[in-house]
């Protein structure tokens, strides 16, 4: 659902940059708490995945597609702060690079596609899997429906800012409709991605998963002369307190090939039809008054190579180079952001020592 130029008039595309960017500002502030020397590369990882996902579109009717917004699942990875970050980079990405989504309307895409979905998501995640077993299973069933409902919710706050700023006269009743209905199908298919992953990765490495931090591991409870205490841990595999932080490597690695197989080789199957965005805009008159694209001239332009004739190869390629550069930025923004942290920490303890 990325917003071209020209849907929104200006007054609103610059306050939903005022919005975006202190959005991203209160994200660079918040992303200090979850971010440490294993999750920060994560985190460039989780950006540069989303950016390969969102390159596979899904049918989800007749002649309309969908594809992952990538909220739900960078929040329940990465937390929410660092989710936001994660969606700016990639939006950010793809709208100079690739000329997908306007350039003018960048604020208007993190506000509904990162700054909503993330946190419609997270707080649904949270709230479930509070009220629902501490599992695994019930954690899954969790990103399921909080990526169901982020999408549809992302859709309506677009509805909203066309309410009150677009560039078309067309009535807001049809255009939520619209809207709302057929990112209802996208969600389904946005649950089923961002569920099938965070499932994946509770398998195998849960510790890496921020949103069941302190909830899955928690101590089991048990009813003792009707007090709920603590039930005896599991003794059979200890591990020392003192045991290092598991490796990240392996898994970063997996995940990194994993994205480069999906933009290289998977996306050119995706469907070629015009996503909800698109075909609701069509359908009711919304773009109008659509603008050329600012990076139109650019050689990734439309996720392609410019200079290959080959439709696999050029496309295959400009999803490589996509996923490339979006985890060497994404990387290199959360490492910045963890040294930052590491530099306050640092003061404080120089401040208390000089106090001392």
């Amino acid at each position: 659902m990325h917003v071209p130029d020209g849907f929104i008039d200006a007054p609103v595309s610059v306050a939903a940059g005022v919005i975006a960017a202190g959005a991203v500002a209160v994200s660079l502030r918040g992303a200090r708490r979850e971010l440490d020397e294993r999750t920060a590369p994560l985190a460039g990882l989780v950006a540069a995945f989303i950016f390969a996902v969102q390159m596979l579109n899904f049918p989800v009717a007749a002649g309309t597609s969908g594809h992952l917004m990538g909220g739900a699942l960078a929040a329940i990875l990465v937390g929410p702060y660092t989710a936001v970050l994660c969606l700016a980079v990639v939006l950010l990405m793809q709208g100079i690079f690739f000329a997908d989504g306007g350039l003018t309307a960048l604020g208007v895409n993190i506000t509904v596609m990162g700054v909503v979905t993330v946190v419609v998501a997270y707080g649904l995640f949270r709230l479930l899997t509070g009220l629902l077993p501490r599992t695994r299973r019930s954690a899954t069933a969790s990103a399921f429906v909080a990526a169901l409902v982020s999408v549809p919710a992302s859709a309506a706050a677009f509805t909203l800012l066309y309410w009150i700023g677009g560039t078309t006269d067309i009535p807001i009743g049809k255009v939520f409709t619209a809207m709302v209905g057929v990112h209802v199908l996208i969600g389904i298919g946005e649950a089923v991605i961002t569920a099938l992953t965070v499932g994946a990765v509770l398998a195998v490495r849960p510790d890496l998963v921020h949103g069941v931090q302190g909830t899955l591991n928690a101590p089991l409870k048990l009813r003792v002369d009707g007090e709920l205490v603590d039930a005896p841990a599991a003794t059979n595999e200890p591990e020392p307190a003192s045991a290092p932080a598991r490796s990240t490597r392996g898994f970063w690695i997996t995940g990194l090939v994993s994205a480069f197989v999906l933009a290289g080789f998977v996306s050119f199957y995706a469907s070629a039809n015009p996503d909800g965005l698109e075909r609701v805009a069509a359908d009711q008159g919304i773009d109008e008054k659509v603008e050329e694209h600012g990076a139109a001239d650019s050689p990734l332009a439309d996720y392609g190579v410019g200079d290959i004739a080959n439709a696999r190869l050029s496309g295959g390629l400009a999803g490589v180079i996509g996923v490339s550069a979006t985890v060497v930025v994404g990387t290199g923004v959360f490492w910045v952001v963890r040294r930052r942290k590491e530099e306050s920490a640092e003061a404080s303890r120089d401040r208390d020592h000089e106090n001392a």
